[in-house]
């Protein structure tokens, strides 16, 4: 299952209370003050790790609560303060304040994190207060109270070229042809219901990452098919590849209704390096070959004609795709 939003509670640890205490020695009279200053509350900390890459950990735990820092002791000790709450999530996951909408961070790089909820500091001991005027102090401070905070996250998938394309157009065919990916295919529409990422290798120490993002139709951003909920994941690639399949009454006019789409959920993803891949050529005859050719898709939008299945005109589309990723 891909989950990709999450809402969790989060809260760091209090301070502890600072305490009044006095020296006691049998030996040594009119004992001064020696409370010490209580503990630091626990930090929240979340942590980016490319060994994850999904939020589906986060529909099981929902809070997250750090300890409180321990109380000050006699003789001037400190109380202990509380040990962190780390939360690992996904590179490219952003968070956000659920309450205000304000996004707080973006993690992108492995092991790149943010101090989500500052623990308290401990309160002050009477220790603290003896002056020359005030030796025998009767007071202290309580721990300053832990922050909570109701935080959204977001994953938006790390990959540098977008496959784009109706439902059935081939976009995990083509995938799993490319890479090591394994997604599911049927002769159905639909059939991928979350993003598959893989990893292609072009040549040696050329390499890049692929997403196949669920079939998109006219209306996907007023809600209809799978809606809008994973265009998402193609707002961080670098280039997108439009999938369009041969045998379609009018591709140019398929290209215009998946471009629309874009534009209406992101004015600047058309702007995009742009590739069209028509595929499943090895259904297509003579005359529709010819015809294809003939279609101009725009200025500087390079077309390549494949059959995922034969292998027909892949290494020419991958070599495409390396060369757009660098741009």
């Amino acid at each position: 299952m891909f989950i990709d939003s999450a809402k969790i509670y989060i809260r760091s640890g209090s301070g502890g209370n600072g305490i009044i205490h006095w020296r006691r020695e049998k030996y040594v009279p009119k004992g001064g003050p020696d409370g010490g200053n209580g503990g630091r509350g626990g930090d929240v900390i979340v942590r980016a790790d490319k060994q994850l890459h999904t939020l589906m950990d986060f529909r099981y735990k929902r809070r997250y609560i750090a300890k409180n820092g321990n109380p000050g002791e006699g003789s001037n000790c400190e109380g202990r303060s509380a040990d962190a709450v780390i939360i690992k999530v996904p590179c490219g996951t952003i968070l956000r304040n659920a309450d205000t909408g304000e996004i707080l961070a973006d993690l992108v790089e492995h092991n790149s994190e943010i101090i989500i909820a500052k623990g308290g500091h401990g309160g002050k001991g009477n220790t603290e207060f003896a002056t020359s005027t005030n030796q025998a102090p009767r007071i202290c401070t309580p721990g300053e109270a832990g922050q909570e905070l109701n935080l959204e996250l977001e994953l938006k998938l790390l990959a540098d070229v977008g496959l784009v394309g109706f439902p059935n157009a081939g976009k995990s065919t083509l995938i799993s042809k490319i890479s090591a990916a394994k997604p599911k295919i049927a002769d159905y529409p639909f059939t991928t219901l979350h993003p598959n990422l893989g990893m292609v290798y072009f040549e040696e120490e050329k390499s890049f990452v692929v997403a196949d993002i669920p079939g998109l139709i006219a209306g996907a951003h007023e809600g209809k098919g799978l809606g809008i909920q994973f265009l998402r994941h193609i707002e961080r690639t670098k280039t997108l590849v439009y999938l369009i399949e041969c045998t379609s009454d009018d591709p140019k006019k398929d290209f215009t209704v998946l471009r629309d789409e874009l534009k209406a959920f992101d004015p600047s993803l058309p702007k995009k390096p742009t590739l069209i891949a028509l595929t499943k050529l090895d259904i297509a005859d003579d005359k529709q070959r010819n015809a294809l050719k003939k279609i101009k898709f725009g200025k500087g939008i390079p077309a390549h004609y494949i059959s995922a299945v034969t292998g027909e005109g892949l290494k020419k589309l991958v070599a495409a795709m390396w060369e757009a990723c660098k741009i």
